[in-house]
């Protein structure tokens, strides 16, 4: 399959929590990750926001959800990008 972004992502294996505005939180595992996005594996993407504060490693970054699969979701960085 041929790779249509414009920064490839790296495969990854972390686990990360996604932070649910007002509390609560659901647990994911990233999947691959670059600069400007990455691909969340989720028990279900049922609940969760289009918008959404990721945790991975004492580091925070918020999320655009642009796609959802069953049991994977792939967000854009807003405001910021990962190492």
């Amino acid at each position: 399959m041929e790779e249509l972004r414009k920064i490839p992502r790296r495969r990854l294996l972390k686990a990360g929590t996604i932070a649910l505005t007002g509390g609560g939180a659901i647990d994911c595992t990233v999947r691959n990750i670059s600069e400007t996005g990455a691909a969340l594996e989720v028990i279900s993407p049922i609940g969760i926001p289009d918008k959404f504060a990721l945790v991975i490693e004492a580091k925070t970054l918020q999320c655009q959800v642009v796609r959802r699969t069953a049991g994977r979701i792939g967000v854009r960085f807003i405001n910021g990008q990962a190492d």
